[in-house]
């Protein structure tokens, strides 16, 4: 069994971080019924890097974050659709949705409207910026909350300017954030009885990644500056090796210092007053670095993380592809193949950052095609062949 083995959730969302909330608790034994727009779904069915799966509206990039799920196209723009997901949010544990504030309000689907009906329901909505505020309505996605947080401002060098994360970590951080929240709110049901409505900001999420910074400038005055790879300790910096390839070391306590000036034959710098303590090496940063660098630019990067990764944290930069090639992401179920129209090996797709003894997640169906579980969806809600019929004629599915 489990964790959510008969939790219903009902998924308005699209793109990235909600559909990827809705997934992780789908690998948890959830029942997510997907709703989408009627003739093109998801946006994320029509991205991905393979031509003809975008345009069966079966993006690689849609399968990332959908397995485990139903699909049924309603046009929430009828009344008819709308009465359709009103007796689907009946039936369900959970409703997840990602649109702009107000729009839930206005199709009369909000947690005031549903939770009338169903008080046990447990809604989550999920914005850049939260449902109230000045800046509620604004539409965003991850890149631009990254620049509004100040995320970007202190990525990057002074000669690059602001860089932004290589990948969307505010959409999948936010995800993350959302099926925590919702676990919480369902435990709290299960002691009190009660549904709740969750609000999920993208960039409370931002800020909440930066809390280090954020203390260190509320409580220090101390603006952060965008320091490329560099970190306050010199042993905790990325340095050229000798082939072209950068090291990252993490030195970061006196004991991995140690260890770090034994192994790259440097005991000298032990011996030197303004190295040898971590605690007290901060105003000769600068130069405790041109040390190392020195040191560090006379072997390839593979020969010093070999020497020190198993007493030092250390890393040679790896390209993606390598660090997949590198690790056991396969074997840890990180990375699973899935059944794929026109892909005779599957599609390979991530899977859940963490593994359970007994119970874990697993991605038992792939994603669905747009609408192909319509039938049994309203099946199990009640509806008869006459009221299906009846629906069709007013609009409902499109």
């Amino acid at each position: 069994m489990r964790a959510f083995d008969g939790i219903r959730v009902l998924d308005f969302s699209h793109v990235i971080a909600g559909p990827f909330c809705t997934y992780q608790l789908g690998l948890l034994g959830a029942d997510i019924i997907k709703v989408e727009e009627p003739g093109v779904g998801d946006y994320m069915r029509g991205r991905g890097s393979l031509e003809p799966l975008r345009q069966a509206l079966m993006g690689d990039h849609y399968a990332v974050q959908n397995g485990n799920k139903r699909s049924i196209v309603i046009d929430l723009a009828t009344p008819a659709g709308r009465d359709v997901a009103l007796r689907l949010a009946d039936t369900a544990d959970v409703v997840v949705e990602n649109f702009r504030p107000g729009v839930m309000a206005r199709l009369g689907l909000d947690h005031p409207s549903l939770s009338a009906r169903n008080p046990r329901l447990v809604t989550c909505s999920l914005s850049g910026f939260g449902q109230r505020g000045d800046l509620a309505e604004r539409p965003v996605y991850d890149n631009v909350v990254q620049a509004f947080s100040g995320l970007m401002a202190m990525t990057g060098t002074a000669d690059s300017g602001p860089l932004k994360a290589g990948a969307p970590v505010l959409d999948y951080a936010s995800g993350t954030m959302a099926a925590f929240a919702l676990t919480a709110a369902l435990l709290r049901r299960e002691r009190t009885g009660l549904g709740q409505h969750v609000d999920v900001s993208m960039l409370d999420t931002a800020f909440m990644l930066m809390g280090p910074t954020i203390s260190g400038l509320l409580n220090g005055g101390k603006h952060p500056v965008p320091h490329a790879n560099e970190h306050a300790l010199a042993g905790a910096s990325c340095y050229a090796a000798s082939d072209g390839a950068q090291i990252m070391l993490g030195a970061c306590n006196q004991r991995q210092f140690d260890a770090l000036c034994r192994l790259i034959g440097r005991p000298d710098l032990l011996e030197d007053p303004r190295f040898a303590d971590v605690r007290r090496q901060d105003p000769h940063r600068a130069a405790l670095r041109a040390e190392l660098a020195e040191t560090l630019r006379q072997r390839p990067a593979h020969a010093w993380e070999a020497i020190l990764a198993g007493v030092v944290p250390a890393a040679r930069v790896r390209t993606l592809a390598e660090a997949l090639s590198d690790s056991d992401a396969a074997g840890r179920g990180v990375v699973a193949r899935v059944p794929w129209p026109g892909m005779d090996q599957g599609l390979a797709v991530p899977v859940a950052a963490f593994a359970a003894a007994e119970d874990g997640p697993a991605l038992d169906v792939p994603p669905p095609g747009l609408d192909q579980d319509r039938a049994s969806i309203l099946d199990e809600a009640g509806f008869d062949a006459a009221a299906i019929a009846l629906l069709e004629q007013a609009g409902a599915f499109g």
